[in-house]
């Protein structure tokens, strides 16, 4: 395969997390932090306005482990998916992305990645009537009181084995629950990247009790 440089001798890398699929950033390699990156499998880049080599998280710590990297159609940009410690964007967000210009709320499926994305973005951009503006601009104290009433609502629900009550009282449990992750600056990452240790943990167990 050869890569298409631009005249800078630059390709475009686009970076996303290898567990939730969120879009990190864009940033620029050339065939030297390329090469470096395939070797150390973290991240490294072309810095534009520094005009040198920079590996991501060599100051900040949040470090990205290479997943894979993968080319496009014309050879002249990279798909790089990564295991990140830490944000990925220089302003404490786990993404670069996260200014909402338009979300088209009637027809876009956002998961839970995009809903943390939006959350974070009414938390930095507040709007007026929004009600996660609002639990934002209160507090943590009443964004935890919010969770704890909708365990209880979940609990009733599916105690009386409502079943469309209990999807919708989930769902609600679900938004607040990120709404209290933004507030303490926790991914969805970290929460993937513990599930994924029990799981190892389990996959352990299970070894041991068979022999």
């Amino acid at each position: 395969m050869a890569l298409k440089f631009d005249e800078n001798g630059l390709i475009p890398a686009i970076v996303q997390d290898f567990q939730t699929k969120q879009v990190l950033t864009l940033a620029y390699m050339n065939e030297e932090s390329l090469a470096i990156s395939l070797a150390e499998r973290r991240t490294c880049f072309w810095s534009r306005s520094r005009q040198q080599l920079w590996r991501k998280g060599e100051e900040s710590g949040n470090v990205q482990h290479i997943v894979s990297i993968t080319a496009d159609c014309d050879e002249d940009a990279l798909l790089v998916q990564v295991c990140k410690e830490g944000p990925a964007c220089h302003t404490g967000q786990e993404s670069c992305f996260f200014q909402p210009l338009f979300v088209d709320e009637q027809v876009q499926s956002l998961g839970l990645a995009g809903l943390y994305q939006l959350l974070q973005g009414r938390q930095q951009q507040p709007q007026a009537g929004s009600y996660t503006s609002y639990l934002f601009e209160k507090g943590l104290d009443k964004i935890l009181k919010k969770v704890g009433e909708e365990c209880t609502e979940v609990i009733i629900a599916a105690k009386d084995q409502d079943k469309p009550e209990t999807i919708y009282e989930v769902a609600d449990l679900c938004y607040h629950v990120l709404v209290l992750l933004v507030q303490m600056g926790i991914s969805p990452a970290e929460i993937i990247a513990e599930l994924d240790k029990r799981h190892i943990v389990d996959h352990k167990v299970k070894q041991e009790k068979m022999v």
